[in-house]
């Protein structure tokens, strides 16, 4: 044999190994174009049963650890079956909505919104706070309708859906890795990792394993809980960048390869059987088999989203929370497709986000005097993402609400000066009252407070957490909250 061709040569099971992976790619491709034109035809029949019979509305809702999504749903909901404090929402105050209730939900493979259970948390005699939101679920509330003008007379009440899908805003910040290899990913992560020195110990372990040309699970699995611990300390500091995920709410991937990896810095020359590959490897199988499925199955049929913000907290936090917080919210809301769900385009382009709501919660821990200064906070925080989707035809809305009151606002003397303070209810049971401090009028002094040098706000704002109060619910009322309704109205008002 020539030596050129002894060069060429290889050996059977590596003609067999590139044959079983040509096969798998082109499997891979028929089964994705499969899912493509299944989705495609139940998206035309569920357009067309939508059109001509009864719209549905797919409201999700999403936003970082401890932003409120769960009390946000379950007070929405109660305040929709029982709309006496909803003034704000236009079809109740026209009369035009005859009934609400609850249905079965149209996904059996979603847990159940636990509804009931959360209200009875927050309404009890002694109330407390329901576990924060750990997974996917969906609820689904619908309402007769009776419609105005001439169609009233014509066709009588009609019905319409609302589907709320709840779901982490940490699996949210993942679809920002689909656009982003490894390395890239890599590089962000262990950059931010080493001006955090609650990260040492885990980055001192990271950068140890690089350059590995072999590895062991146990290693791996060693230097993955490092790296979640550090995740889990990133989210208790206030920040928002925590990808992946998953990592911290697992579910039933706890301990599976593809949530078993961890960022190691590139190596342009990596050992084909090393670590740094196999790391990649790891992180190409999250993104094609946790990330992708997740946007193709819930989030891409989403056409209203609430992102809640605990705006209060970053800035109590200080300036690296909140600057983390504006980077997340960017990659939150890069993820939307938004614009208007014409008919055609829908059938055409698939679903669009048509409206956006930015919500600052935990409005009842200020004076309402000082709302509007939260408002334009967040107004700040969101204006480059809002103006994107904006151009695109969606609407967008930044408010600051309380999907639960739990203070109530008075006056007190101090010296010479009348303080706008709020008193609540703490987890001992006893009674409080606080002064906030006072926002800054201009916004910028907390959204670029950190670029410019100044002092963070003088070190006049404070923040107490408050229990939920004791409530007496009248029949026809819902829990109290601060502009709830208005966060309804401009959400599903339209299709009312």
């Amino acid at each position: 044999m020539p030596s050129s061709w002894k060069a060429r040569a290889r050996p059977l099971s590596w003609v067999q190994n590139i044959s079983d992976r040509a096969g798998a790619h082109l499997a891979l491709d028929f089964t994705s174009l499969a899912d493509g034109l299944t989705r495609q035809i139940e998206s035309v029949g569920d357009q067309l049963s939508e059109t001509f019979f009864e719209p549905v509305i797919r409201l999700g809702v999403t936003g970082m650890a401890r932003a409120g999504k769960t009390v946000f749903i379950t007070s929405l909901v109660a305040n929709l079956l029982n709309r006496g404090r909803m003034p704000g929402l236009t079809a109740q105050a026209d009369g035009r909505i005859l009934a609400a209730y609850l249905q079965p939900q149209p996904d059996d493979t979603l847990p159940r919104f636990d509804y009931e259970a959360h209200l009875a948390a927050l309404t009890g005699p002694q109330p407390w706070w329901p576990d924060s939101t750990r997974s996917i679920s969906e609820l689904r509330i619908s309402f007769r309708v009776r419609p105005t003008g001439l169609l009233g007379g014509v066709s009588g009440p009609r019905t319409v859906h609302l589907d709320i899908i709840d779901y982490p805003g940490e699996w949210l910040l993942d679809l920002g890795l689909m656009e982003k290899s490894y390395a890239q990913w890599s590089e962000t992560v262990l950059a931010r990792m080493r001006t955090r020195p609650f990260a040492a110990e885990s980055l001192a372990a990271l950068e140890a394993a690089r350059g590995q040309d072999s590895w062991a699970e146990p290693g791996v699995q060693a230097l993955t809980r490092g790296y979640t611990a550090y995740l889990h300390a990133a989210r208790g500091a206030g920040l928002s960048d925590v990808t992946p995920g998953r990592f911290l709410m697992p579910g039933d991937l706890d301990g599976s390869p593809v949530l078993t990896f961890v960022p190691l810095l590139p190596e342009p020359h990596a050992p084909r059987r090393g670590l740094w590959r196999e790391m990649e490897r790891r992180y190409d199988a999250y993104k094609s088999r946790v990330v992708k499925p997740f946007f193709s199955r819930h989030f891409s049929r989403i056409d209203r989203q609430v992102v809640l913000v605990d705006a209060l907290s970053a800035i109590h936090a200080g300036p690296q929370a909140v600057e983390d917080l504006n980077r997340g919210l960017e990659g939150i809301l890069a993820a939307f497709r938004p614009g208007r769900n014409a008919w055609l385009s829908r059938l055409l382009l698939g679903k669009r986000v048509e409206r956006i709501l930015f919500a600052a919660t935990k409005a009842d821990h200020l004076h309402h005097a000082q709302h509007p200064r939260l408002t334009a906070i967040l107004e700040a925080l969101v204006a480059q993402a809002a103006s994107r989707a904006d151009f695109a035809g969606a609407d967008t809305r930044a408010m600051a609400l309380a999907s639960l009151r739990t203070t109530v606002e008075e006056t007190r003397r101090h010296g010479t000066l009348d303080l706008d303070c709020v008193r609540g209810r703490l987890a001992d049971g006893r009674q409080a009252a606080l002064y906030p401090g006072e926002l800054p009028e201009d916004p910028t002094r907390i959204t670029r407070g950190h670029l410019s040098g100044e002092r963070w706000l003088d070190g006049d704002y404070q923040l107490m957490n408050f229990a939920p109060a004791v409530i007496s619910l009248k029949p026809g009322e819902g829990p109290p909250h601060i502009r709830l309704d208005k966060a309804a109205q401009f959400l599903i008002g339209d299709k009312l």
